[in-house]
């Protein structure tokens, strides 16, 4: 162990190594299986408190999911990499572990290659495989064939590009998917159910692909350079896994299923340390399409649970991705062999000016003003044809932001000619885009100023008019605390503008006030489901914007931990049943935010960003304003000539 480990370290190469050793050794896990996932069993707080507080290690372990091909059986095991030896090894009946990107790239290559295939696209006149592309998707249980309920199945969708390093997203071969045992790479049907004539469209948006009569119509100036420079280098120190800067401390995390993690979040309040979160992450992210029809029913992708964004992270080497001082961290991952292999430069972290912090100019004294400089932690995932990119911003003032922005390329269909396309925006000729929602659940372990908070609901009530209050100006602002997890199902409501707070009531600030800080609410959007939807059964997450529950180190996964041709009813429905306690507790809160994608034009052939964030604010954790102490900008810094170039 380095001079800089900590128990919270993600699982290094060497990890990844011995657990496939100690496995192959002891239950002969080796030719014929998969690894699905290996990370760390993460430490206890307790035992994280007495490693920070003595230096005790505690014992390193992973968790390891694994099936083989042949049996179809999948199993769990928790291997000790500090004893060599395994926990436990548990067969899991009924279930599929997560899809591997190995299993997706084997899968495009042996239905290429398929003699029905190549024969059916053929009737299509579709006869250059290489410019073929199967992309194969999930199932749920409820669209399965039940002839194949016992198979590890996938489904493709076919796509073919119009030239050799174009689009492949631009060339729908609707009505055409194959159904394919993932275990076997056994093609078991093609479902050639429709044809429609190919429109003449323009899909592209690589340069070179783009046609000339489009690049001519369209010039904009060119932008004249904007250098951000730190020539002392940036503000922030990164030391292995641990980051700090303007008062903040954390530890950055990473696994195959969630990405990129953040753990022990704290602020430096005057000397001394206060603990905000033990550990933020978002622990699923489901998107429905919502069109019937026999192109999209199958759409339902839990990309966190079925696939992993860890797996799905890119490399920030390869785009222009952060500007300016930036500090870089490698992800360690493994193939389904259980190899070892490095994104190099899978998060970013740098400084970004974000214009004013606070500000107020007085008429006799001048103007006093300090800018906002934030901390941005960032990892970008590329989930097949879409984008997502996540920013995590720590700010001076005590608050976080949590920001996703969805971008990439928009799923389309093309139609026959006067038809219509009810559930989805005609973005080019004969093309449509369908109707579509990214749900997001950020799992939020918050810790205010220690282990036991509680959550209030906070929302603001119009006084009635009376003769205290004559003239209907009065507001009051009621705090209710949620003390069951029935309670603990929050919906959002813009017309109280609820909220809630983590408040740590068996302490008092100096205001003589418990410490609090409150999710303020942003992208929320609502299921859109009928109440008996099988679909929406399958992710029952959604179905509320908030839901606290009892920390409990085996409930990590929203819509259960085997999403993969799941049934209904698991995950937070399923735990939440119990109605426990969750007053003055280690409480988890599940925020449920994201995109209700009603495609543009705009939004094609690459769509521009679409944003959502939500925010943690201080309210009550702090005595005043803890950005007082923020220095001013030298002014040479601010005020240029301001001449623009003359023009005669």
């Amino acid at each position: 162990m380095g001079d800089n480990f900590h128990p919270l370290d993600p699982l290094a190469s060497e990890e990844f190594r011995a657990v496939v050793r100690v496995l192959g050794r002891e239950h002969g896990v080796g030719a014929g299986w998969r690894y699905a996932s290996i990370e760390l069993v993460e430490p206890s707080k307790a035992a994280v408190a007495a490693f920070d507080r003595d230096g005790v290690v505690p014992e390193r372990r992973a968790l390891v999911v694994c099936f083989e091909r042949a049996s179809n059986r999948t199993y769990k095991a928790d291997v000790s990499l500090s004893a060599d030896a395994v926990v436990s090894w548990t067969h899991i009946p009924d279930v599929q572990a997560n899809f591997t990107i190995d299993e997706w790239e084997e899968s495009d290559a042996a239905l290429r290659a398929h003699p029905d295939v190549i024969a059916a696209l053929a009737r299509r006149g579709i006869t250059d495989l290489s410019l073929v592309f199967m992309d194969t998707w999930t199932y749920g249980a409820v669209v399965m064939p039940e002839k194949y309920r016992d198979r590890r199945l996938g489904w493709s969708d076919a796509w073919v590009r119009s030239q050799a390093g174009a689009n492949p997203y631009a060339g729908p071969v609707n009505g055409f998917h194959c159904l394919i045992d993932m275990n076997t790479m056994e093609l078991l049907e093609i479902e050639d159910s429709f044809t429609v004539e190919t429109p003449s469209i323009m899909g592209e948006y690589v340069p070179r692909h783009i046609p000339e009569r489009i690049r001519r119509a369209s010039v904009r100036e060119t932008l004249r350079p904007l250098n951000i420079t730190q020539p002392e280098g940036p503000s922030f120190t990164l030391d292995g896994h641990l980051l700090q800067w303007q008062n903040w401390s954390l530890r950055i995390g990473f696994n195959h299923r969630e990405g990129m993690t953040l753990h022990q979040v704290t602020y430096n309040d005057g000397g001394r340390v206060r603990s905000v979160a033990h550990r933020m992450s978002f622990a699923e992210l489901f998107v429905p399409y919502r069109d019937h029809c026999v192109d999209h029913y199958r759409r339902t992708a839990f990309d966190i649970g079925e696939w992993g964004i860890g797996f799905m992270t890119t490399s920030l080497s390869l785009g222009c991705d952060c500007l300016g001082e930036i500090r870089y961290l490698d992800a360690e991952l493994h193939n389904s062999a259980g190899e070892s292999f490095t994104i190099a430069n899978a998060i970013c972290i740098h400084e970004e000016d974000n214009a004013v912090l606070w500000k107020h100019v007085d008429h006799h004294d001048g103007a006093e003003v300090r800018r906002m400089r934030r901390l941005t932690i960032s990892f970008h995932v590329t989930v097949a044809n879409y984008e997502y990119l996540v920013y995590w911003r720590l700010h001076q003032d005590g608050s976080i932001e949590c920001e996703v922005r969805a971008t990439g390329i928009m799923v389309v269909s093309h139609f026959p000619a006067g038809d219509g396309h009810p559930h989805g925006t005609l973005v080019d000729e004969r093309t449509y885009a369908p109707f579509h929602q990214h749900f997001l659940v950020a799992r939020l372990d918050m810790d205010i100023d220690g282990t036991e908070n509680t959550v209030y609901v906070t929302e603001t009530e119009i006084v009635p008019i009376g003769p205290d209050n004559p003239y209907g100006l009065s507001l009051r602002q009621k705090n209710t605390p949620l003390r069951t997890e029935a309670e603990g199902k929050q919906d959002m409501n813009f017309a109280t503008q609820r909220a809630w707070k983590v408040v740590n009531d068996n302490v008092r600030t100096g205001l003589g006030v418990a410490p609090a800080y409150k999710v303020v609410p942003g992208g929320a959007i609502p299921s859109m489901f009928a109440p008996d939807s099988p679909i929406l059964a399958r992710c029952g997450a959604i179905e509320h914007t908030l839901w606290v529950t009892p920390n409990s180190p085996e409930e990590r996964w929203p819509a259960g931990e085997f999403v993969t041709q799941s049934g209904g009813g698991l995950g937070l429905p399923e735990w939440t049943a119990a109605d426990r306690s969750i007053e003055n507790t280690d409480v988890v809160l599940w925020y449920v935010f994201g995109i209700h994608h009603i495609p543009r034009p705009e939004d094609w052939p690459i769509m521009p960003v679409d944003t959502v964030n939500f925010w943690l604010k201080p309210v009550g954790f702090f005595d005043r304003n803890p950005a007082l102490d923020v220095a001013p900008t030298p002014s040479a810094a601010c005020h240029g000539n301001g001449q623009l170039p003359h023009h005669h």
